[in-house]
């Protein structure tokens, strides 16, 4: 009984180990298909300086097979433009549920 433990064990190991392969030859290949310069204002990206390699923002979109890269100070005015329209929204919301009903 154990050596069906230990065969199943390696099967779900090996299965592992592929996958985890096939995962990371996926990201290297997306890496190299990482643009030159920010989507937005165009600042070049270096890949070899380690605190852009931190600091910028990689979005992948896996069904198009697309990556698109942005430097902080972009970043930063996305996720701002996205928080106020986000409360723009939470607002309507509000307003539209305390709103009382037209009369006939």
């Amino acid at each position: 009984m154990s050596s069906i433990k230990r065969k199943f064990k390696r099967q779900q190991k090996n299965k592992t180990k592929k996958d985890l392969k096939k995962e990371m030859a996926t990201k290297v290949a997306l890496f190299g298909k990482l643009p030159d310069k920010c989507l937005t204002c165009e600042e070049p990206f270096d890949k070899t300086n380690k605190e852009m390699v931190t600091t910028w923002s990689v979005v992948v979109r896996k069904k198009e097979d697309l990556v698109r890269l942005y430097c902080p100070t972009c970043w930063e005015k996305a996720i701002n433009i996205l928080e106020d329209f986000k409360k723009h929204l939470e607002e309507k919301d509000e307003r539209r549920q305390h709103k009382p009903p037209k009369a006939l």
